[in-house]
């Protein structure tokens, strides 16, 4: 409640500053100015202007408040932060320390470990192949990896790329996630699942995986030739900038600008060193990234990077695969939610803000690994995206998606229609 009330006192002061503004204007010396085509358009890129900034400062300002107070309260150590609208990224900045004892504090280029937030990029990367005629999102398996079984043949053979991805091939719950951490070979694990039941057949029940769901690597490899990290980076990273993406251990460590993983321990936050497992995993949980380069990665999946890879080729990574079921979850609990699926890689949401609202649809993940705490969520109708790495556990994580939409929410579209007003 007491969050809320700051969103409030910003929102309040952002409003009161531009009213003072927008009072400097008076008719009489914008008849003295407005004389011509170019004078016009000279006034209205300095309000345009005048109006970036108002809104800069008070987005700033109303989030430093929120994860201050999270800070304050010890609900986190520290938070990278982006937000984009449209083709413009309006924050990609820190808050808090790298470390609990340390005085560096996380800014834009901090280095996290993304989680499951990977299993996103997985997801695109194949429907990217998909489009290329690489493979096909209904390809089989076994077609790929001859060695790969999973209940009996007939079940084996029906087992589609596409199950892989939406976490519907029928394997029980987090299957063989010991053998990822324990860093086991996907190659190697692909080969163990003929020794699993199955809990229900390929395509009809949801279960979360990390292995299974990480054999799609295998799958591309054997497709083009190609690793999962080559692919990746020739063709996300390097054509859209990320240029401080990782996929492997080394790196991260020995990046100077890195958020430092912690844990709780007797109501204190205790620092510790990330750990080197699902880099053998990297579609379910193996990428490194800071809130820059997720801010990139965000314009990119709003389709602002056409050349890169149409709307149209990520379409299908976005269609509900299979529903959600139950109301149990956080993401379950948002303000107005009406539904949940999942399609590849990507969790999709229906919510509503009241009864005569719209439906609105959200691409939502989160991401957990060695006490990294992430989430990112995209607001196509809105052309809106969030993403918020948090280097600990922690329960902010439950709403800080909705929370960061209504700040966004009450300072853009209600600045927005003051200032058409001027």
């Amino acid at each position: 409640m007491s969050r809320t009330k700051l969103f409030l006192g910003a929102v309040m002061m952002v409003l009161l500053l531009f009213v003072l503004t927008a009072s400097s204007f008076r008719p009489e010396h914008s008849k003295a100015i407005i004389t011509d085509a170019n004078a016009i358009k000279a006034l209205a890129e300095k309000r345009e202007i005048k109006i970036y900034n108002i809104r800069q400062k008070a987005l700033k300002d109303a989030l430093s408040d929120y994860f201050n107070e999270a800070i304050n309260s010890g609900d986190i150590v520290g938070a990278g932060v982006s937000i984009v609208n449209g083709d413009s990224v309006i924050l990609s900045d820190g808050f808090g320390k790298r470390k609990y004892n340390g005085s560096e504090p996380v800014d834009g280029e901090t280095l996290f470990r993304l989680g499951s937030i990977s299993k996103g990029f997985t997801g695109v990367l194949a429907a990217n192949l998909a489009s290329e005629g690489k493979l096909h999102l209904d390809d089989k398996v076994a077609d790929f990896l001859p060695n790969f079984h999973f209940g009996d043949q007939r079940n084996t053979e029906k087992i589609e790329v596409a199950h892989l991805l939406s976490h519907t091939t029928g394997t029980p719950y987090h299957s063989y996630t010991d053998l990822v951490e324990a860093g086991y070979t996907m190659s190697s694990i692909s080969e163990k699942f003929d020794k699993i039941k199955p809990i229900a057949a390929p395509g009809a029940q949801y279960s979360y995986q990390n292995a299974m769901f990480s054999v799609s690597q295998e799958v591309m490899l054997k497709a083009t030739g190609k690793d999962i990290k080559t692919l990746l980076t020739d063709k996300f990273f390097e054509p859209l900038g990320m240029n401080s993406v990782s996929m492997d251990h080394k790196t991260l460590i020995n990046t100077e600008n890195i958020a430092l993983p912690h844990v709780r321990r007797e109501h204190r936050w205790r620092t510790v060193l990330p750990r080197d497992n699902y880099y053998n995993a990297i579609a379910a949980g193996g990428i490194n990234a800071n809130s820059e380069d997720m801010a990139k990665w965000m314009r990119f999946l709003l389709g602002h990077n056409p050349d890169v890879m149409s709307k149209d080729a990520m379409a299908q990574v976005f269609k509900p695969f299979v529903e959600l079921k139950g109301h149990h979850k956080y993401y379950q609990r948002w303000p107005g939610h009406v539904s949940s699926g999942y399609g590849l890689g990507w969790r999709i949401h229906t919510v509503k803000e009241n009864d005569n609202a719209p439906e609105e649809i959200i691409w939502h993940h989160g991401g957990s690994v060695n006490n990294y705490r992430n989430e990112i969520a995209l607001f196509p109708e809105s052309d809106l995206g969030i993403c918020v790495l948090i280097n600990g556990p922690s329960k902010l994580v439950k709403t800080v998606i909705p929370d960061l939409r209504a700040i966004v929410k009450s300072i853009y579209e209600q600045e927005i229609t003051m200032a058409t007003s001027i």
